[in-house]
Order: C-alpha cells, then structure tokens, then sequence
C-alpha cells in the first residue's frame, strides 16, 4: 500500500480557471461516471449530469393495452364534423353531408393620435 503525506498545506492549480486552492478542496470532474482526471475549484465544479447517462439503464415504460375495447359512449354519438377551407366550407361534390359551417367577420377602425 503506497502511501502519501497529509496534504494540509499543499496547494494545487484549478486545472479549469487556474488559480491556486488548498488541494483537499479540489474535487475530480465526472463525465458520465468516468473520472476526466480532472481537479476543480469549488467554483468551477459541476456535478455529472444525470442526462448524460441516458441510456445506460433499462427503462420500461409500457404504453400500449393489451386486449384495448372501443369506448362504446363515442360508438352511439353521431359525429358531424366539419371543418373550413379556402372556400369556407366542404366543397366536395361527392360528400353527402349538410354543410352548416357560417363564415363571419368584420372590419374595425385604426385611430391615430398624434401628440
């Protein structure tokens, strides 16, 4: 087993900004759990981001059913929806359904005041 002297007094270099802090202060950077071998002052040290280690862990996250039925609410509710376009309205010959779309709309004022 090696062994190393206390390190009380030691200073040691930021090797991010530079500048000199007692050694014991300086903590090693992590980047996706991997020391960089890095030190750092108190103020440039960051915390391994956990989104780095996306990935590295089994997620399950299940969205589908098994065996889904159709609510049968929305199979009884007839459904007339319609919807605009250029021109308002549905203008598909072929499409049997009432159109009861109703455009509306109008046209304001702009005034001016001059100081």
């Amino acid at each position: 087993m090696e062994r190393f002297a206390s390190a009380r007094k030691a200073l040691g270099l930021c090797d991010i900004c530079g500048f000199s802090y007692k050694l014991k202060e300086l903590r090693p950077l992590y980047v996706k759990g991997n020391n960089t071998n890095t030190l750092a002052c108190p103020e440039c040290w960051d915390p391994d981001h956990p989104q780095l280690r996306l990935g590295e862990f089994p997620v399950v996250d299940p969205q589908a059913l098994r065996n889904p039925r159709p609510d049968t609410v929305e199979l009884v509710a007839v459904r007339n929806d319609q919807y605009g376009w250029n021109p308002v309205g549905l203008d598909d010959p072929f499409n049997l359904q009432d159109n009861s779309l109703v455009a509306t709309g109008f046209v304001g004022r702009v005034t001016v005041i001059i100081s």
